[in-house]
Order: structure tokens, then C-alpha cells, then sequence
């Protein structure tokens, strides 16, 4: 009996220490196992961290190779001709009438602009400029009968290129003609501002399907540049400037510019075979 007690209280105490051993096994793989779960703990700092700032910062620019271009200017607008100082040059006192002489020594004032300009609404024309469009009233209806009977009378159609120009536009005109060719070459065929009979509302320079509607004194030798010599009176025109006549007019051949005068008068000067200039001397 007493052995059997020895016994069991021998294996109570290798099952004790065997519990022992086991928990203690366990704690130790469990502390092993958390610390490689954990990680390295950091300080903790007092001050927030700020986030980086959302704009990129600048860096320095290289200046470019080439000097930066400053702002083109507007071009600058074509010095206007002197006013002519000439003691043979007058102003003429009546610029509106009907028979009123322009040339080099007769000139239009700078502010004069016909009263009585209409549009050519009635005639087939060549530029879309609105302003040469124009003639006076009364060089309008006629010019409308000249371009009715040359289509009825000899089936030629003729196209209005160049009616008024004002004064400031022929100083551009004039200075360009100079810029381009010289002027000595521009005065044979251009006006000086004032002395262009354009400005006068009462000259249209004229032209054909033939000359591909250009101006060229090749028009006095197309049907219709004939036909417009030998009839253009009759309507109150005469080609202003004819040919062989240049020293008097000072302007070259221009058999597409006819100037209107009414036609009692234009057709003195027609059967007369004078220039507008030699007509008022005679």
C-alpha cells in the first residue's frame, strides 16, 4: 500500500514538472514568434512632418540664343507727296462742274469730294472696292447708255474697272507707283494727289473679257477699245488721254480712261481731234 503512494506521487511530479516544461516552451516560442511580427518601433517626432509642396519649383531659365523680338509696329503709312509750290499750279475754284480742267497745273482741292456720287449698280464691274465703284450722277447714266448700245449695237461687253478716288487715295496710289518704278516713270501714269481726274467723279477707266479685264494700251486695239474711240462722244465721253499726245496731256496712251463732259461738249472735242487741254485754249 505504501508503495503504490510512492508511486503516484512520483508521477504527479513528472506530470507536474512535464506541464511546467511545456508552458514554458510555449511562452518562449510565442515571444520569438511576436518579435519578428513587430516592427522596429521609430521616434516619434514632436513637430509634424509637412507634406512636400504641391507647385514645382522654379529653376533658372536660359536666355535664348536670339534677342527676343519686340512687338512689330504698324507699318507706317506712305508719306503724303508735298503740296506743289509751283507758281504755275492753281487750285480750281469750281471743282464740281461738269467741264472742269485737272491736270499738272490745274489741281482739285485735297478735301474735295463730288456731292452726287452713286454706286454702279447698273453696269458690270471688275474690283470689289466700293469706293471706285462710284461715279457722279450724271457720268453714271451715261455710262450705263455707252455699255447698253456697245452690247446692242456691236454685242461687246464692257466692265467698269476704276471710277472716284478720293484725294487720300491717291496719295497712297501715287506713293506706291513712286516706291515701285521711280518718279520720273510714275508721273507718265500716275496722277499726283489733286491732280488726278479721278477725284473728280467723272473718269472710269474701262476694259474687256479680251484684255482679261486689265488696263494696257493694247484695249485701243481690240474691237472694243475701237468701237469706245469712235463712240464714246456720242454718250457724253472722250478718251482723255489719246495717243501721239503725250508732251500735252503729260500722261502716256491711255485708251481705257474716258472722261465724261456732257455730250454737246465731248462731241466738239471728238470732231475737233484735240486734247481737253488745246479744246481750252483755242
Amino acid at each position: 500500500m505504501k508503495k503504490k503512494k510512492v508511486k503516484w506521487h512520483r508521477i504527479l511530479i513528472l506530470v507536474t514538472v512535464l506541464i511546467l516544461f511545456l508552458f514554458g516552451a510555449f511562452l518562449v516560442i510565442e515571444g520569438i514568434i511576436k518579435d519578428k511580427e513587430a516592427p522596429p518601433e521609430e521616434p516619434v517626432s514632436e513637430e509634424p512632418i509637412e507634406e512636400p509642396s504641391k507647385e514645382p519649383v522654379e529653376e533658372p531659365v536660359d536666355e535664348p540664343e536670339e534677342p527676343i523680338k519686340e512687338p512689330e509696329k504698324e507699318p507706317e503709312k506712305p508719306d503724303e507727296p508735298e503740296k506743289p509750290i509751283d507758281q504755275n499750279i492753281t487750285i480750281v475754284e469750281n471743282p464740281g462742274a461738269i467741264d472742269v480742267l485737272v491736270n499738272r497745273t490745274n489741281n482739285l482741292p485735297d478735301t474735295y469730294v463730288p456731292e452726287d456720287l452713286v454706286k454702279l449698280t447698273d453696269v458690270p464691274t471688275v474690283l470689289s472696292n466700293p469706293e471706285i465703284n462710284q461715279l457722279r450722277k450724271s457720268a453714271y447714266e451715261a455710262l450705263v447708255e455707252l455699255f447698253s448700245a456697245a452690247k446692242n449695237e456691236a454685242e461687246y461687253e464692257l466692265f467698269a474697272r476704276s471710277g472716284y478716288r478720293s484725294y487720300n487715295t491717291q496719295v497712297s496710289l501715287y506713293s506706291s507707283y513712286v516706291a515701285n518704278h521711280g518718279q520720273a516713270a510714275a508721273d507718265t501714269f500716275s496722277a499726283k494727289p489733286g491732280q488726278s481726274e479721278h477725284q473728280t467723279g467723272l473718269s472710269m477707266d474701262i476694259t474687256c473679257e479680251a484684255m482679261n479685264f486689265l488696263l494696257d494700251d493694247t484695249f485701243g486695239q481690240t474691237d472694243e477699245g475701237k468701237w469706245v474711240a469712235e463712240n464714246a462722244h456720242r454718250f457724253g465721253f472722250i478718251i482723255r488721254y489719246p495717243k501721239g499726245k503725250e508732251d500735252i496731256t503729260g500722261y502716256m496712251y491711255e485708251p481705257w480712261h474716258i472722261r465724261f463732259l456732257g455730250i454737246e461738249m465731248a462731241t466738239e472735242v471728238f470732231e475737233s481731234g484735240l486734247t481737253l487741254e488745246e479744246y481750252f485754249e483755242q
